[in-house]
């Protein structure tokens, strides 16, 4: 059964990326998180979105 939300370090190693790079797509608004208590979570469907827009970004940049 799929996770309807992931915590930092499980989205991090799921998406193969770093805190770093975590909390920069953050600042960036292009990841959108939410708060339960001191929890930061990424729901599911935020995760898939975010995903699928970096895919598109690296492909138009390969197509340049």
């Amino acid at each position: 059964m799929e996770k309807e939300a992931y915590r930092v370090s499980e989205f991090c190693q799921r998406y193969s990326i770093s805190k770093a790079t975590f909390f920069r797509e953050t600042a960036a608004n292009r990841l959108r998180i939410l708060k339960r208590g001191r929890s930061t979570l990424v729901s599911r469907s935020e995760a898939e979105r975010w995903f699928e827009n970096l895919c598109g970004q690296q492909t138009h940049q390969i197509e340049k």
